[in-house]
């Protein structure tokens, strides 16, 4: 079902200054009208520490990816009717995000037929560069980074399927054929309690869109910036392989676990993650989705395969299973086994 998007308008936006961000609109005057107000968001941008470097662009710029963010210092998060508390801070060449991983917006019911489990308040942290250094080296990440409200990306599932003839092909959560329980923000649930992406969320990207076409939705663990084109104006460099999948005597995995699957001889249709192939004859972005824009790398969330990427080419700290080998593919999971909450013993797993 289609959601309703909401947008907020920002008011004012300068250091030591706290913002509204509001459903509704600001008055020719620049003042709110508080009784058209159903939901508020108060957001707090503190001021750099004297010795740090300066966390936000000039307030002219020519660059498409500076315009498109005013939240590149420390600001605070708070959303009474969601429930969302987010503080990130910029000291140095250091950005450190705390949140209780609640999202600002709506979100499907939970549990549902596709995902058993209950959103639950986190305590969830996270360290990241916030001045990159560019390495090239496409290093897998399970998180590859957080969104502006403190909600992690995690595109990669803990559902799989494993043939006898020595494959393993892991589920790509935005399918037709295996239902996970996601929402309309391409979400779900882990058994831990955790809401996290797997793809864009409309309102999400709605929520801190400017004029621009780039809208600033995340900061990835290697301290490049993530964004959502507007106009989809960045092209996938994925297409799905020609070749037909190989693979006998296969059977799932997590919240597939026990059910037989017919894999060999199967043609190619995005169920798996190694149905995707990366060529860049394909499209404008890297394998990481990553592009040049303006002389700064960033990387870019897309409506198309892989929806966010699944790697990193900047120095990141890689943590949690599977974190800092190969980029998924080529018919295998990430190294190190199922991401964070996959394979519970009682319960079925939601990657």
């Amino acid at each position: 079902m289609q959601r309703p998007l909401r947008k907020r308008s920002v008011l004012a936006l300068s250091l030591g200054t706290t913002l509204l961000m509001s459903a509704c609109g600001s008055s020719d005057s620049g003042s709110v009208d508080t009784s058209a107000v159903d939901r508020a968001v108060a957001v707090t941008i503190e001021a750099p520490a004297a010795d740090s470097a300066p966390p936000i662009a000039p307030a002219e710029t020519d660059s498409d990816t500076e315009q498109a963010s005013g939240l590149l210092g420390s600001y605070t998060l708070m959303d009474e009717e969601f429930g969302t508390m987010t503080t990130v801070t910029v000291d140095g060449d250091t950005r450190t995000i705390v949140s209780n991983a609640l999202p600002d917006h709506e979100t499907g019911e939970f549990p549902n037929d596709g995902n058993p489990n209950t959103i639950s308040e986190q305590d969830a942290s996270y360290e990241y560069p916030s001045v990159p250094t560019y390495v090239g080296a496409a290093t897998f990440a399970m998180t590859p980074g957080v969104a502006v409200n403190g909600v992690k990306f995690e595109p990669a599932t803990a559902e799989t399927v494993t043939c006898a003839s020595g494959e393993t092909l892991r589920v790509e959560a935005l399918q037709d054929v295996y239902n996970l329980g996601l929402d309309f923000n391409n979400a779900h649930v882990q058994p831990t309690g955790e809401y996290h992406y797997h793809g864009i969320s409309e309102l999400l990207a709605d929520a801190y869109a400017t004029d621009e076409d780039l809208v600033h939705v995340g900061f990835a663990a290697d301290g490049y910036l993530m964004y959502f084109s507007k106009s989809d104006a960045y092209a996938s460099g994925y297409a799905l392989s020609a070749e037909a999948r190989s693979g006998t005597n296969c059977v799932g995995s997590g919240a597939l676990r026990g059910a037989d699957v017919a894999i060999d001889g199967t043609t190619p249709d995005g169920t798996y993650t190694s149905d995707w192939e990366w060529s860049d004859a394909n499209g404008d972005l890297d394998e990481c989705n990553g592009v040049e824009i303006d002389g700064e790398y960033a990387y870019v969330i897309t409506d198309a395969y892989p929806y966010v990427g699944r790697c990193l080419n900047g120095e990141f700290t890689a943590r949690g299973p599977g974190a800092g080998g190969a980029p998924p593919g080529a018919g295998g999971p990430p190294p190190g086994g199922p991401p964070p909450g996959g394979e519970p013993a009682d319960a079925p797993s939601q990657g």
